[in-house]
């Protein structure tokens, strides 16, 4: 399926905007698809020994969708995937509610695990969305250490979504899952993605294959 129109659904929630599952799976399912393969990232109660209420979400909104697009791109380009759907929430998102959700499909199960698994890692290591974790006795910025240990490599290119992202260290700065501050820097020219439908004649398989995770 890789070479044909892109099909692929990119959307950042509004704040108290649940996500609709059966919204994201409906999209990637096709009758010539065996699998489904999706990921869940959900609010946990608890997180070193404290009590969580809630995760809060933050966004630089326009890199965010156009860094998801290009994930999902590379995603289909790297496996045979028939269709990506990514959906992320913004704001508060309490205990036991979905704030990232993924769904590939694909004829076999295992393009659509490898690519599903792809989506979610590159999102959580380059994906400008924030963190805060809210508990019963206080909050925090929550780190994200996979953009800490892949911050160097992000600095030094053009990331997925096309503008330059540099990284300044900076202690007086609280704001930010990192507590450093990113830089973007826009490139003058913008790039288009339309979302295609397309239809393919492959042979079938019976694989729905899903897993879940914490947020």
């Amino acid at each position: 399926m890789a070479g044909e129109h892109e099909k692929i659904l990119v959307e950042i929630l509004e704040e108290n905007h649940p996500i609709d599952i059966n919204k994201y799976t409906s999209y990637v399912h096709s009758p010539q698809c065996g699998a489904i393969a999706t990921f869940y990232g959900n609010t946990r109660d608890t997180f070193d020994g404290k009590t969580v209420i809630e995760l809060r979400y933050e966004a630089y909104v326009p890199m965010a969708i156009r860094c998801l697009k290009s994930i999902c791109s590379s995603a289909r380009s790297q496996w045979d995937i028939n269709a990506i759907a990514v959906a992320h929430r913004l704001g508060p998102v309490p205990v036991g509610e979905t704030s990232v959700f993924v769904a590939a499909s694909s004829v076999h199960r295992v393009d659509a695990l490898d690519a599903c698994k792809f989506v979610i890692d590159e999102l959580k290591a380059s994906v400008p969305i924030w963190k805060k974790e809210v508990y019963s006795n206080g909050e925090v910025w929550k780190e994200n250490t996979e953009f800490l240990e892949r911050r160097s490599e992000i600095g030094a290119m053009k990331v997925c979504c096309k503008p330059k992202v540099k990284v300044e260290d900076d202690e007086a700065v609280k704001k930010g899952c990192c507590r450093s501050k990113v830089k973007v820097e826009e490139d003058d020219d913008d790039d288009d993605d339309d979302d295609d439908d397309d239809d393919d004649d492959d042979d079938d398989d019976d694989d729905d294959e899903s897993s879940n995770g914490n947020a």
